[in-house]
């Protein structure tokens, strides 16, 4: 069973190729950064209008590479949300297009699911119950899943998620866009201890985020420094240090509150190396695992959405023919998985 997956909620075009019983067989990613890059930020009609260039000649690429012809897709899965309504319209649009003219099912999967369930596509001794981490731009949030489908919410951010407020800082501090990747490059430079930020919100109860005041931290310190290359490497590090250190304490505390010794961590700040290794460390000193992706799959891409997809289409669900998108769409409220 060939599942086609498309993913384009934001900026990066995805398709990818997942067998049931087989694997993955072929994906491809074609990222939006150089036309963003002069504007600092995602535009949201550049970017359909950019999915719209790029899907479909993806598309062939990705069945030629998995060495399939269109016949032989079994199912197509798609991100519909939550995302960039323009962007999500697109990859809705022609998958559900395909799926009507192949008389195959379709299924809208949830952005944030397939970040979940990613760690699964290759690591198949990794199942619930677990608690994940969901760590990106977009999202930092904490969540207990029961089962497939089965998510409960443990906590999140209150403002600002882990990566929105890697790439405010580098902003802040003059590094091209898009600033995460290289705030953390430059981390790599920096010397621990130098400067010190609080770990926000772990002096007290609760497993809820909030990075905003830290970012805050940041600005003052950058205002008042030399700026030099070292000082900002030095001040780049105690940032990325005060962020892992703070999401690691959170996790520790989830998987207590929730009687799990097993951890997912999913989303594009899971690419961090030094967060991977304080994870690791960390459930390794507690008995447990931590479970991670691998890091091209850690950022958007269309392999988790055919994953999801198939898990869903083989359990028989899947939509009618509507093209329908859900830009604000709560996990809480998916159907179980058998």
């Amino acid at each position: 069973m060939n599942i086609l997956g498309i993913e384009t909620s934001c900026d990066e075009t995805g398709v990818a190729v997942y067998a049931i019983g087989v694997g993955l067989r072929a994906h491809a990613v074609y990222s939006q950064i150089e036309l963003h890059a002069q504007y600092g930020g995602v535009v949201p009609e550049l970017a359909s209008r950019d999915h719209v260039r790029k899907l479909l000649p993806l598309i062939r690429q990705t069945l030629d590479e998995a060495g399939l012809g269109t016949g032989d897709i079994d199912g197509v899965a798609y991100t519909a949300g939550p995302g960039l309504v323009g962007a999500l319209l697109v990859g809705a649009g022609v998958a559900r297009s395909l799926a009507w003219a192949l008389d195959v099912p379709a299924i809208g999967v949830h952005h944030m699911e397939g970040h979940l369930l990613a760690p699964l596509m290759e690591d198949a001794t990794t199942q619930p119950p677990f608690v994940a981490l969901l760590v990106s731009g977009g999202h930092t949030q904490l969540v207990a899943v029961e089962a497939i489908g089965r998510y409960r919410l443990l906590g999140e951010t209150l403002d600002d998620a882990a990566g929105e407020a890697f790439d405010k800082t580098a902003k802040m501090m003059d590094l091209p866009y898009p600033g995460g990747p290289q705030l953390a490059a430059l981390a790599e430079q920096g010397r621990p201890g130098i400067y010190r930020f609080s770990r926000p919100m772990t002096d007290r109860p609760g497993l809820d985020f909030s990075f905003s005041g830290l970012k805050t931290q940041v600005l003052l310190t950058w205002r008042d420094s030399d700026k030099s290359a070292q000082t900002r490497a030095d001040i780049a590090r105690a940032f990325e240090d005060a962020v892992v250190d703070t999401l690691a304490i959170k996790c520790e505390r989830a998987l207590e509150a929730a009687g799990c010794d097993t951890l997912v961590v999913a989303g594009g700040v899971g690419a961090n190396r030094r967060l991977r290794a304080r994870l690791q460390a960390m459930a390794e000193k507690r008995g447990g695992r931590v479970s991670f992706p691998r890091p091209v799959f850690c950022t958007d891409n269309g392999a988790m959405i055919a994953f999801a997809g198939a898990l869903r289409l083989a359990a028989g669900q899947h939509g009618d023919a509507a093209v329908r998108v859900t830009p604000r769409w709560d996990m809480a409220t998916l159907d179980a998985v058998g």
